[in-house]
């Protein structure tokens, strides 16, 4: 399977590109890369990372530095949802070792690993900047606050539905 954005996402990355000064098209990365991560089914593969720098003409080693530096960059297949724990001074002394170790006995995978059907990955996470709210984690583009067991049941059963918002 050739990697390949569509034409719109095609377009989409060039108005990226377009937002910097020529010769500096390497600052589109990051933005590009999120497209490719939800365009190509939520990771970033080594051929999606080659497709991306050939798109940026810049090398494959600094895509990969910068996909395996950022933990919002999957480069291992993950579930629909990824739930990114918080892990943190914080959300530690508020119980997320706790709700990661609920996480782990409610759905029976370790940190890094995603449930054989594929609907859940679990992630900690280094601070996610709501220390206010710990603990917490991160499913898609919200945030999930003052974790209890509770909650975290009332999440995974949202997911299992299909009803979970994870995006705009």
């Amino acid at each position: 399977m050739t990697i390949q954005f569509s034409e719109d996402k095609l377009n989409k990355v060039n108005e990226i590109i377009a937002r910097y000064p020529e010769g500096k098209q390497k600052s589109a990365l990051i933005p590009v890369l999120h497209l490719a991560q939800k365009e190509f089914g939520g990771w970033l593969s080594p051929e999606t990372m080659d497709y991306v720098a050939s798109l940026l003409n810049i090398l494959p080693v600094e895509v990969y530095e910068v996909a395996t530096f950022y933990t919002m960059f999957n480069t291992k297949p993950v579930g629909k949802y990824v739930l990114e724990v918080c892990q943190t001074g914080p959300c530690m002394l508020n119980g997320s070792d706790d709700i990661i170790q609920y996480i782990e006995d409610r759905l029976g995978i370790k940190p890094g690993e995603t449930t054989a059907d594929g609907l859940f990955t679990l992630k900690p996470a280094e601070c996610l900047g709501a220390c206010g709210y710990a603990p917490m984690m991160q499913l898609g583009k919200f945030y999930r606050e003052h974790l209890t067991k509770e909650k975290v049941d009332a999440l995974i059963e949202e997911c299992k539905a299909g009803i979970a918002k994870i995006d705009d």
